[in-house]
C-alpha cells in the first residue's frame, strides 16, 4: 500500500460496548453520559456509534472528570 492510501484510511466506528471497555467503565455509565450530552456520539438508526479518537480527545480535554462521579457537589456548565 502506498503511504497516501494509508493516510486516507477511515477510522472504524465502534459501538457502546467497545467504548465502555475502552474507558473501563460500565455500559450504563456510557448511556448516562450520552443522555446528558457529555460524550461525543453519533446515531445510526437506533444504535450509538463512536470514533475512539474523539472519545480519547474528550478524555484528554478533561471532560471525563466533569462527567464522572455522582457525588460531585457542583456542575461545570
Amino acid at each position: 500500500m502506498s503511504r497516501e492510501y494509508e493516510e486516507m484510511q477511515v477510522e472504524k466506528w465502534v459501538n457502546l460496548e467497545d467504548v465502555a471497555e475502552h474507558l473501563s467503565i460500565s455500559q450504563d455509565t456510557v448511556r448516562t453520559w450520552i443522555k446528558e450530552g457529555k460524550l461525543p456520539v453519533y446515531r445510526a438508526g437506533k444504535r450509538y456509534k463512536f470514533k475512539i479518537s474523539e472519545v480519547d480527545e474528550w478524555v484528554r480535554q478533561g471532560k471525563i472528570s466533569e462527567s464522572s462521579g455522582k457525588n460531585e457537589g457542583t456542575k461545570n456548565d
